[in-house]
């Protein structure tokens, strides 16, 4: 992954509901609006149900020319075949995460200081994801926003694409990406309208994706 999609589109399953979606509905959504680069993420989906999610997701991602990647769930990307895994601080070490699924799939990786950013420069991932870089109220990460500073500081550390999470908006995206990051990964403000395929348009078209 050389280069990623300036859209980084995340259906979340608690998000989803709230906003009055299914989670493979939305993901549906977002890649029928042009998303290309997606996560499924889902903190209360049995493994059997986040399973045909993911397999249903596959089959129209593969469609849409678009690579689809899971949170957390290493098992359920390799027999569903996404594309790839993210995987946080506290969810199973990249080196081992790379071990199952092989040199090829993409592997994603959190960070939200500098210290955790200068360990992951070593690591075998495909692009690190940095953040919260504004205030969010989609997940309770136990850590305080990070600002645009630590995006900085992450495009002169690693070698792989940044990816800045949280908080980001249609108006704040561009700053993000002008301060180095490779890509934004949105939650909230894909729903923020109720029209989340015309969000995702806009985000299209505003960051050439």
């Amino acid at each position: 992954m050389s280069r990623v999609s300036p859209l980084y589109a995340i259906a979340d399953d608690d998000a989803a509901r709230a906003a009055g979606w299914t989670l493979e509905a939305l993901a549906t959504e977002y890649l029928s609006a042009g998303a290309r680069l997606l996560q499924i993420r889902s903190k209360r989906a049995g493994g059997g149900e986040l399973l045909r999610i993911v397999e249903a997701v596959v089959t129209r991602a593969r469609a849409a020319g678009a690579d689809l990647v899971v949170n957390d769930r290493v098992d359920v990307m390799m027999i569903a075949g996404a594309r790839g895994v993210h995987v946080g601080q506290t969810d199973l070490p990249p080196a081992a995460a790379r071990a199952l699924i092989g040199a090829d799939p993409i592997l994603g990786f959190s960070t939200h200081t500098r210290a955790q950013i200068d360990q992951a420069a070593h690591l075998p991932i495909t692009y690190l994801a940095v953040g919260p870089i504004f205030e969010t109220d989609t997940k309770d990460t136990g850590h305080p926003p990070v600002g645009l500073d630590l995006v900085r500081y992450a495009r002169q550390v690693v070698a792989v694409p940044v990816v800045a999470i949280g908080g980001i908006s249609l108006e704040r995206a561009q700053a993000v990406l002008d301060a180095g990051a490779d890509s934004v990964a949105v939650i909230s403000d894909l729903l923020a309208t109720g029209r989340p395929a015309d969000r995702i348009a806009e985000y299209v078209t505003r960051l050439h994706v």
